[in-house]
């Protein structure tokens, strides 16, 4: 049974076809029992929607004809947290669900009150889908978010406090251009007009973002598009692993499933090398296991270790 939230959405989107439904049907399709569903049309009219109900035997719902559906009711937070959660499932993140989330992002967005709508939309606007990879680590702020995603929407220039690797704090004055989500961490793309440069932004590590007022013409970016700019940034920093495994598996197959985060190259018909760098080695063994091909570790000889050690600890696992 999917938790009271998702079935709420569910049972709203069912009923928002303007149709009538018999409770038993219903019930059904939501995979709950007939009481259930009734506390669940009790918690819809509690929020405002004008759910009708007939009584009897073949009793049945449905909304209220010719009824305006009242704003969404969420707050800033969950409003960033539903647009990015129902973006990535967008982008494939679970197989069979891409379009089904683009319906549901588009309805849910239309009867939003209109201040989280514009927010939802710049953030949606201005995001450059990166590939699944996972959701966005903790520690970005939604208003961070939505601040950044605004100025990036309105051509606006945008200043904030950054953050170094290093623990260097600087304020930093850009035309923003992109955000990109990429290796669970979003990143903003911008021209910085202090170093008259391009440049790619950690946003967890931004501080206090805010628009001057001031609009600008945006300029070329000299990349493909703002996902290829981070990832070329990403491989040009120095990392501690350099990892190379040759795989028993066509080259086309690797891509299609670990493709984006790392470089493949054709063997022969049936075999290939794969190449990435990383921070830690649990993604490049997540990865492998992701493949459901032999392989062999060339390198660095941790991961051979690692991987090992992830097997027996599997092997231990219990019911």
């Amino acid at each position: 049974m999917a938790n009271t939230s998702t079935r709420t959405l569910r049972l709203l989107s069912l009923l928002q076809n303007h149709r009538y439904w018999p409770g038993t049907e219903l019930a059904e399709r939501l995979g709950v029992s007939v009481r259930t569903l009734r506390r669940d049309i009790d918690r819809l009219r509690e929020l405002g929607y004008p759910v009708e109900a007939q009584r009897g035997v073949d009793g049945g719902y449905e909304l209220a004809a010719g009824a305006a559906l009242p704003p969404l009711v969420i707050d800033d937070e969950e409003a960033v947290a539903l647009a990015v959660g129902l973006q990535a499932a967008a982008q494939g993140a679970v197989e069979g669900i891409a379009e089904s989330s683009v319906r549901v992002l588009a309805k849910v967005v239309q009867v939003m009150p209109a201040r989280l709508r514009r927010r939802v939309e710049a953030l949606r606007a201005m995001t450059v889908p990166a590939g699944w990879d996972g959701s966005a680590r903790a520690g970005v702020e939604p208003g961070v978010l939505t601040a950044v995603a605004l100025a990036c929407r309105d051509s606006e220039h945008l200043q904030f406090s950054y953050t170094a690797a290093d623990g260097r704090h600087t304020d930093r004055h850009v035309e923003p251009h992109r955000l990109v989500c990429l290796g669970r961490r979003w990143y903003l793309v911008a021209y910085d007009l202090t170093r008259h440069d391009w440049r790619s932004f950690r946003v967890d590590r931004l501080t206090a973002p805010h628009g001057t007022g001031s609009r600008f013409r945006p300029r070329d970016l000299p990349a493909a598009d703002a996902a290829e700019f981070v990832r070329a940034g990403l491989d040009n920093l120095p990392r501690p692993y350099r990892v190379e495994v040759l795989v028993d598996a066509p080259a086309t197959t690797v891509r299609e499933r670990i493709g984006r985060w790392s470089t493949v190259e054709e063997v022969d018909a049936e075999h290939c090398r794969v190449r990435m760098t990383a921070d830690s080695l649990d993604w490049p063994t997540m990865a492998l296991g992701v493949l459901g091909a032999d392989f062999r570790v060339l390198d660095p000889p941790e991961l051979l270790e690692q991987i090992h050690n992830w097997g027996a600890l599997f092997n231990r696992a219990r019911a």
